[in-house]
Parts: structure tokens; sequence; C-alpha cells
């Protein structure tokens, strides 16, 4: 059993932080790469890209919005409960350079995984600027990390409730028309990452994005998390899941995430009504 040793509710309880022991992954573990997650015999296989990881405890930390069945059971998993299985570390770690002005930008439990690759791209001595968004202030979370991984950090909201009223992509193009930017790197929403893959590509400006398709083995061997990038078939699991964002089929992406949608809300529905009855 891999054990939680922190858990926290975010965003009203929609949102939740669980830091888990699990001291060879938290070795070995880069920015960007991610875990698959079990909570139980029956359960399904989550990846999950890591928050944060402490070598020194021996533990990662994992930040989840509960959509689904899944996600519903890792909510109900409290401190001293565990996870059946987690494995890791998969994907390639984010390529972290210096190379000037970069910009990181955020949306929704993205921020979770950005994070890492934001306080690592200052640590190396880049110019870094954050943009970071949500649907209200309410869902906003790691504001405080991001302003620490970061020299600016700007903040949206799609309702106005707090920050720029407005998409990240709005402010995004501000910075690109007044700062000399070399990297941006996005990660959240796939709307979100193909829209601001389209403001950087008119600016020529290189982007990388992190990609979530549905994943079952993550080694590669089942094919399920394909992506069309470039025109090649890549697989999220082992060629990413970072990919640039100028060459990634997000149409495609998209519908094939949209594919389960139905059964994954049936699923769901009929797990809340038996935890009701």
């Amino acid at each position: 059993m891999f054990k939680i040793v922190q858990r926290k509710e975010m965003a009203g309880g929609t949102i939740v932080l669980n830091e888990i022991e699990a001291p060879l992954i938290a070795k070995k573990a880069k920015p960007g790469q991610f875990v698959i997650l079990k909570a139980n015999e029956a359960g399904e296989r989550i990846p999950l890209t890591m928050a944060d990881t402490n070598p020194g405890k021996g533990t990662i930390t994992i930040i989840y919005m509960v959509v689904g069945k899944s996600t519903a059971i890792f909510k109900s998993l409290n401190v001293g409960e565990g996870y059946q299985d987690v494995i890791g570390p998969l994907g390639k770690p984010t390529h972290l350079e210096k190379l000037g002005t970069v910009v990181c930008v955020g949306g929704g439990t993205g921020i979770a995984v950005l994070n890492p690759i934001t306080r690592g791209l200052k640590e190396i001595g880049n110019n870094v600027i954050s943009i970071i968004g949500a649907r209200s202030k309410d869902i906003l979370i790691l504001e405080d990390e991001m302003k620490a991984a970061s020299h600016k950090l700007h903040v949206c909201t799609d309702d106005g409730s707090y920050g720029h009223h407005g998409f990240v992509t709005e402010v995004l193009k501000q910075v690109l028309e007044k700062e000399d930017v070399k990297l941006v790197v996005a990660i959240g929403p796939v709307p979100m990452m193909k829209f601001v893959s389209k403001i950087t590509k008119d600016f020529n400006v290189p982007t990388m994005v992190s990609l979530n398709p549905i994943m079952v083995d993550g080694t590669g061997m089942c094919g399920g998390c394909r992506v069309s990038v470039g025109g090649e078939t890549k697989f999220a699991c082992v060629d990413g899941p970072e990919f640039d964002g100028h060459k990634v089929d997000f149409d495609e992406l998209m519908r094939r995430l949209q594919a389960y949608c139905e059964d994954e809300k049936k699923c769901y529905n009929d797990y809340c009504t038996l935890q009701q009855a």
C-alpha cells in the first residue's frame, strides 16, 4: 500500500491534494513526469502528473479534480489509508534550460503540473512570467506557490471574480507583444492549450504543452494514448507527455477524450447513488 501522509481539499472539495509515500518514485522523479494510480483491486488505472516530489521524505504529491467514479474513490481515501498501486515515474521529464524570458501558462489543475516546471525554469536562471487562470476565484489553486516560482505572476478568472477578467490567452498576447519571449509552457484544459499554441505560432514562439489522452498501461504497449503530432502518431506515455504545441492535432485529441463521456457520467452517477443509499 502507498500510504497517504497528507490530504487537503481545495476549491470547495472539488480538487484534492494527496501527499503519498513512494520513496523509490520520489528518488527518481523529475518535473513533467507522471504516475499511474489504482485505489483498489477493482479500481481503474488513472494517470496523474506529479505536482511535487520530496526525496528526503520519500513522498510524491498529486492534485486531482473529482470528475468521475475513480477520482471520487480517490477522494474517499483518508490520511493513513492509501492506494493499492502507484507506478512510476513514467514519461519523459521536462527539458529545462536557460533561455531568457519564458512564459508559463496554467489552467485549472494544470497549474499543479506547471508549478514544478516553473520552479525549475526559475532556478536555472530564466526570467519567468507566469499566467494562471480558473473559471472563478473559488477554484483557483496554488497562487502563492506559483508566485514564489515566478518573477511575475498574472491571475485570470473567466467570471472576473479575481484578477484579470477574461482568459489567460488575452494576457499572454499582451505579454508577447511587450517581451522577447523565448519559450511558452502551457498546461491545462485542451482548448486552452490549443488557443495558446495558436497565439504563440503567430508570434513564432516555441511552445510546449502537456497532453492528457486516455491511457491504460502507461508503457506504450496498448496504444490508447496515441496523439497526432506533426502528422505522426505518438504515444503520450513514452514519447511525452510534453509535445510541441504547434504540431499537436488538438481537435483529434478532443474527439478522443470525449469518446467515453456518457459512459463515465453514468458510472459516476451510479456510484454516487450507491453511496447515498
